[in-house]
């Protein structure tokens, strides 16, 4: 053993805390936790746990136990250790792998497996090979406890072993000794060995593509072995290869496809489970199409026979209660994270779109937390189902249903109409319940194939919203939500009587639902419709507004928070439709009455705020007589949040403050200052300490959704009332220059996007030559156009740099048009695609304007200028006669050499120049 020993005072502290972690006080607890947390700064701290877990065979198996977790936990300290202490820590978990207690051994395996994961296989060997030696040994239990922690380490950190130590590869030595471990007569033995193996697969790993065909021969062999989890592995691993090297399996795929098919109605859900992940695989892979073709008409209706709740599920749902009175545990409500909005531009058809859809209600109604950075609050692209936020056999075979739609349309509408009408016309509720889902997953990808029966269908799910059972009410809500682009469509007003107010009307109903389930997805269904429908509902808004008020008075904590989503989204629809007084005097009492309920502190303020952002936009200037207690409260937030944040960065012990109250208290003032504008001025005067110093800090938080939300707010303030924010220019630019970086982290993509765009507004406002902003432009265009040149900069941020070098060049154009030739092909590439609208409108006058100052500037960049004149749909009158005027003077300037640029241009450009210009 090395030379390691513990101190003793150390060792009684470390162990006395550990016996006090047992006590289950909840401030016994949180002291503990403190405890545990400053120990982690003692040099050898974890050689002590390790000592408990290994050396003190006289204390509890509990206590030893909870030593080897926390040794798991902090791993990572082995890495800053010394020398004695690591050693001592490596060779005291492999003894105790070795110990005659089951619980320790447990324990022990964790640990090396965080350990071996931490420390990589190249710098402990020793373990990697005790671990392999000890799949020959002759006690069972041991072999199964070495392959369980084999499993582990090929699953977590599968290219750290596929290395060379000392010159020669552990695997070539392992997979071969896993394939013939595949056969054991022991079957935890092989359903180690298969997983292990599988593990491989997807980082390319060359030692068991060696040994593919002998692999995959494996796999057959094991394919019906009695041990589902032997299966279970035998169907991820032939995933993996599918994803992998497809090609491996194409020769076999008859014979792969059956056996896919049989163990997706396989009686043990895991084994089902895998097995209908392949189909998901299959028909997500653009590329493998044509082989799976041939398959749909027996894949299929197999997925759509997945789709039926299992006894399990419904026994977990409690699907018949009228629960609406029930109130909702604290656990049923998950942590939604709120960020603020990013400024992007939408494009034209053949450009991809800036704003996706609003997510919310996931398949089957359960939310789902978005995976992109930190913010959103809910993404629907996931299958996620109303029983529990756990991947299931119904939500693959959905999402495998809804990617073969996408992939396949009318083909697959065309193997499933006669298995869909049986089930959607069937007595068993069960059976109709599936079928609607499968109606809904269908729906993004068939809606061509499908529309010609939606005259039909809509009707038919209009009316089970009259079903006895809840679960297949919530299912219909879901599934019309999923329709309600074709609905909503304004083509007649036949169309709009006879889908469009009855699914208005059945959705509004389900909002006020009895059951908590059906209200869930009503609201969530009707958010989607008035998405939809935009100011198609402008007409109906009286009824609309009375139902949603009406579930203020009705619903539960959870489906509260998806109330606020659906009112601020109809606010987002209808817009100044809602500033009429009548729906002013429905709308505002419940949502102050709300207000007055929630403390500063409170997380259901952060979706209520959210809310009244869309509201007090939509509303304008009726919202006046509620501004001064939402003003001064969004200033008390933000000035209570910039002080604790304050506090956290002197005192790093405490817990960092959660940031969505600060993003969504700016973000709501975006909104006050869109709806109200200059009518602020008096509340921003008198707010103590001043809004525009608190706006000034919060450009320099550390967290850039703070920053992005900060960077809204200027930008909003500069186009509503700027007289108030100019005397604080000089300290915000200071900020914003140094925001405008080339390549931002991807977390401050956002924060950039927001400071490039508001700098534009902010030189709008000041106006032509101005002699306070001309100290900024240099700074600000030496920093716009690296921006615009960079080939890996974000395109959002692009464009809106693209947009404030033009607007800033509008007003200060002999600074600005001496850059032409450097940036003027960027600028016209990055907004060419670009929808019509005013920003972009007067970043090309900006444009001309420094064309006009520079013409010679404009020479090598001509055809994309050119380009970018012709992509415009309906220019303003001035832009349209500055375009007139500029290729007019080029023309008429060198008639021979404009006539020889214009006859290199493409067809369509040259003909919509004569056209429109006549040059």
């Amino acid at each position: 053993m090395s030379s390691w020993n513990p101190q003793p005072a150390g060792l009684q502290e470390i162990l006395s805390t550990i016996h006090e972690s047992t006590d289950m006080n909840v401030t016994v607890q949180r002291n503990i936790t403190q405890k545990l947390n400053s120990f982690t700064r003692v040099p050898d701290y974890i050689a002590y746990l390790a000592h408990i877990l290994t050396a003190m065979p006289q204390e509890e198996e509990r206590i030893r136990t909870i030593a080897g977790y926390l040794l798991k936990n902090n791993a990572r300290l082995i890495l800053s250790s010394s020398p004695e202490v690591a050693q001592y820590v490596k060779a005291a978990v492999l003894r105790a792998f070795d110990d005659g207690s089951v619980m320790i051994r447990n324990a022990a395996g964790q640990d090396i497996v965080s350990f071996l994961g931490v420390l990589e296989p190249r710098n402990w060997p020793e373990c990697l090979s005790q671990l392999v030696n000890m799949l020959d040994l002759s006690d069972l239990d041991k072999q199964e406890a070495a392959f369980n922690v084999l499993e582990k380490a090929c699953e977590d950190y599968p290219r750290k072993l596929d290395v060379e130590i000392g010159g020669t590869r552990p695997l070539d030595f392992m997979i071969p000794k896993f394939l013939s471990l595949a056969d054991h007569p022991s079957s935890k033995m092989r359903s180690h060995a298969v997983a292990c193996l599988s593990y491989f697969v997807p980082v390319n790993c060359q030692s068991l593509f060696l040994h593919i065909d002998s692999f995959i021969a494996c796999l057959f062999r094991r394919a019906s072995d009695d041990d589902p989890s032997v299966r279970r592995h035998v169907c991820q691993a032939l995933v993996l290869l599918l994803a992998a090297r497809p090609e491996k399996l194409m020769p076999e795929m008859d014979h792969v496809a059956e056996y896919m098919l049989y163990s997706t109605k396989d009686k043990n859900e895991n084994v089902a489970l895998e097995a209908c992940e392949f189909w998901l695989t299959f028909a997500e892979d653009v590329e493998l199409a044509p082989f799976l073709q041939p398959l749909l008409g027996k894949v299929a209706p197999v997925l759509l026979d997945c789709m039926i709740y299992g006894e399990d599920d419904l026994l977990w749902l409690e699907g018949d209660a009228e629960d609406a009175e029930v109130p909702d545990k604290e656990t049923d409500i998950k942590p939604r994270h709120y960020g603020g909005k990013s400024h992007g531009y939408e494009r034209d058809a053949n450009g991809e779109p800036t704003e996706a859809p609003k997510a919310r209600i996931g398949a089957y109604g359960e939310e789902t937390i978005d995976s992109d950075e930190d913010d959103d609050y809910l993404d629907d692209d996931e299958f996620v189902d109303e029983m529990s936020t756990e991947w299931n056999l119904r939500k693959c075979a959905a999402a495998a249903l809804d990617v073969l739609a996408v992939r396949f349309s009318g083909d697959l509408l065309n193997v499933l109409l006669a298995p869909l009408k049986d089930k959607l016309w069937s007595n068993d509720w069960l059976q109709r319940e599936s079928g609607i889902l499968a109606l809904g997953a269908m729906a993004e990808g068939c809606i061509e194939a499908i529309e010609p029966h939606l005259p039909t269908l809509v009707p038919y799910l209009i009316n089970t919203l009259n079903d006895s059972k809840p679960l297949v009410r919530s299912i219909t809500c879901w599934t019309l939500g999923r329709y309600a682009s074709w609905t909503t469509q304004p083509i007649s007003d036949e169309h709009k009587q006879k889908y469009f107010i009855p699914t208005m009307e059945g959705l509004l109903r389900m909002v006020l639902d009895n059951n908590k389930r059906v209200q869930e997805a009503g609201c969530s269904a009707f958010a989607t419709l008035e998405e939809d429908a935009g100011i198609e509902l402008a007409p109906y808004l009286e009824p609309v507004l009375r139902n949603l008020v009406f579930a203020f008075d009705k619903y539960q904590h959870k489906n509260m928070l998806i109330l606020y989503d659906a009112v601020g989204t109809l606010a987002d629809a209808v817009g100044r439709e809602l500033s009429n007084p009548t729906y002013v005097e429905i709308l505002m009492p419940p949502l102050t009455n709300r207000w007055a309920k929630l403390k500063d502190d409170d997380v259901d303020l952060i979706p209520l705020l959210e809310c009244l952002a869309s509201v007090t936009i939509a509303m304008g200037q009726a919202f006046l007589p509620y501004a001064p207690p939402v003003f001064e409260r969004c200033c008390s937030i933000i000035h209570t949040s910039l002080l604790q944040y304050q506090q956290f960065q002197q005192n790093p012990e405490l817990d960092e403050p959660d940031k969505s109250f600060l993003v969504v208290a700016l973000d709501l003032l975006s909104g006050l200052t869109q709806g109200l504008g200059m009518a602020l001025d008096v509340l921003i005067n008198q707010s103590q300490p001043n809004l525009l110093t608190l706006l000034t800090v919060c450009l320099k938080h550390p967290q850039a959704p703070v920053r992005q939300s900060a960077y809204a707010l200027v930008g909003d303030m500069a186009m509503g009332c700027f007289s108030i924010l100019r005397p604080f220019m000089p300290g915000i630019m200071s900020e914003l220059i140094l925001q405008l970086d080339p390549e931002p982290k991807v977390e401050f993509v956002s924060a950039s996007n927001n400071a490039a765009w508001s700098v534009g507004e902010v030189a709008l406002r000041y106006g032509r030559d101005d002699a306070e902003f001309q100290q900024w432009v240099n700074p600000l265009i030496s920093r716009l156009i690296p921006i615009l040149l960079h080939p890996k900069a974000p395109r959002s941020l692009h464009e809106n740099a693209a947009v404030s070098i033009g607007r800033i060049g509008l007003m200060h154009p002999g600074i600005v048009a001496p850059h032409l030739p450097e940036f003027a092909q960027a600028w016209c590439q990055a907004l060419y695609e670009i929808r019509d609208n005013e920003e972009k409108d007067s970043a090309f006058r900006g444009l001309c304007t420094m064309v006009q100052a520079n013409p010679a500037g404009i020479a090598k960049s001509l055809l994309w200028f050119c380009n970018s004149i012709v992509r415009w749909n309906q220019p303003s009158p001035e832009l349209n006669n500055m375009f007139q005027t500029l290729l007019q003077g080029f023309k008429q300037h060198d008639e021979a050499g404009w006539a020889a640029q214009v006859a290199a241009f493409p067809p369509v450009i040259q003909e919509r120049l004569a056209t429109r210009y006549g040059v």
